[in-house]
């Protein structure tokens, strides 16, 4: 219901759901802080699965941090569920959660639950083209109420430590074979950013992940986030696949390169943050170490 925001009364409660994964709950932080620049009032509350409870510690817009449990969301006890998540289970904790208002977006299926139903965010923003996640999960909150303002970068929040000296961190991994740009691709450009601009290469990744070619140098296999927030806080450059890292250090600020394969960048960009993104679509394999080092150039890497 267009309008709603100032329907609630003061101090009342919002449970946002948003259960996973990693750049999805990144993403979901400018529309955070859009809510509460709006209401400072409300007291917020994100679902979201403890995996990837990290992303919203720390940020002074979050009142709550709780597990996709039922139990929790009703005993928050909100005046407004927002789905912003989608899925069966991100439904059924939207129906339960005793909210008298439960919004998501109408294009969901199984959005029947919902008594407010957002629609598309071209119509929202009044802008017929493709929409950058930020801007879709901000949209929502422009339909609800909040006046259109420009989004703001992603906003993470870490404990500070001091770097002994520059480094870059470099994420080689991807959640399909499609994302992924060869692995002694990115060993090699790490190789010529540790000769170029004098930066030590950290290699970041799951705990699952092959380190192999790039036992060379410092690697971080399965931290917790945040350890991972800590680490990307302060570099002074990313470069990876399309990620959910690149989105966090994105909301850092710190410059990217993102090799793009078989997702959109249109949609999946760094979101206002100094980049260079390269799409590859499916010839990702063909991209060449001097024109991601062309790339690098171009983004004006500090040494």
């Amino acid at each position: 219901m267009p309008g709603l925001l100032d329907r609630l009364p003061d101090g009342a409660r919002v449970v946002i759901v948003r259960l996973r994964s990693l750049g999805d709950c990144v993403l979901t932080t400018p529309a955070i802080e859009v809510l509460k620049r709006a209401r400072p009032d409300l007291r917020l509350a994100v679902v979201v699965e403890k995996r990837f409870a990290g992303v919203f510690e720390g940020n002074p817009n979050v009142d709550c941090i709780m597990d996709p449990a039922v139990r929790s969301v009703r005993a928050w006890r909100a005046a407004l569920c927002l789905n912003l998540h989608g899925g069966t289970r991100s439904m059924a904790l939207t129906a339960l959660s005793g909210a008298r208002w439960r919004a998501g977006f109408a294009h969901h299926r199984g959005a029947w639950i919902y008594n407010l139903r957002i629609p598309r965010a071209q119509e929202i923003l009044g802008e017929e083209r493709t929409v950058h996640t930020a801007e879709h999960l901000a949209s929502a909150m422009f339909w609800l109420g909040v006046p259109k303002i420009d989004i703001p970068r992603a906003q993470l929040f870490a404990e500070k430590r001091p770097a002994s000296h520059p480094y870059a961190v470099i994420h080689p991994f991807a959640s399909e074979p499609g994302k992924a740009w060869p692995g002694e691709r990115f060993a090699e450009l790490a190789r010529r950013i540790e000769d170029i601009w004098r930066l030590e290469p950290v290699f970041i990744g799951g705990s699952g992940d092959d380190f192999t070619p790039f036992s060379a140098w410092r690697c971080v296999a399965g931290a917790p986030l945040a350890e991972v927030k800590s680490l990307l806080a302060p570099a002074s450059l990313f470069v990876g696949n399309d990620s959910g890292p690149a989105h966090m250090a994105a909301a850092f600020g710190v410059p990217l390169l993102v090799i793009f394969g078989t997702s959109d960048p249109a949609i999946w960009a760094p979101w206002k943050t100094p980049a260079q993104v390269m799409a590859a679509g499916p010839a990702i394999g063909q991209v060449k170490v001097e024109e991601a080092l062309a790339a690098l150039e171009r983004l004006k890497v500090a040494a």
